[in-house]
């Protein structure tokens, strides 16, 4: 089975992850979307609680697509798992950046990992997690950037 990992904070999931998820299980055969503890990001939401919200916004991929948690690094994660193929989105040239120097460490750490970037839908290369949290805690409507669940997490906005 060809399996992709794809980790992140999803801290909230957004529509811009789930096109990268559905254009990945074109590619792949399954997706792992795994969740990392982060001290720098410090997620005001616990990690099971945006496994749970993760696998409802999910649900509809069945079994070709896991969500779980991880705090390890990403390449003993990815072995853990029985697989070398990490998957990232790019939305812009600092993404390409910051996404680059990480591949580079990943790869230094187990030069049998594999990148697949892909760049975001042109539709959902604005869409960040970060904007999404500041949009909802100050009140504005994020419908148009997250599944509904998210929204009812969230916050319903105006």
């Amino acid at each position: 089975m060809n399996v992709v990992v794809y980790p992140g904070s999803f801290n909230p999931i957004t529509n811009g992850h789930t096109d990268l998820i559905r254009r990945a299980l074109s590619l792949f055969d399954k997706v792992i979307l795994a969740i990392g503890t982060s001290a720098q990001k410090n997620p005001k939401v616990d990690l099971a609680d945006r496994i749970a919200l993760c696998e409802r916004v999910l649900s509809d991929y069945g079994d070709r697509v896991e969500v779980e948690g991880f705090n390890t690094l990403l390449v003993d994660y990815a072995n853990s798992r029985g697989t070398k193929f990490i998957l990232r989105g790019l939305r812009t040239v600092t993404d390409f950046d910051y996404e680059f120097q990480m591949a580079e460490m990943n790869q230094s750490l187990d030069p049998e990992i594999e990148y697949v970037f892909l760049p975001t839908a042109k539709e959902c290369s604005f869409i960040s997690s970060t904007l999404v949290r500041e949009i909802a805690a100050l009140g504005g409507d994020i419908s148009q950037f997250v599944h509904p669940a998210v929204v009812e997490a969230y916050g319903t906005g105006r």
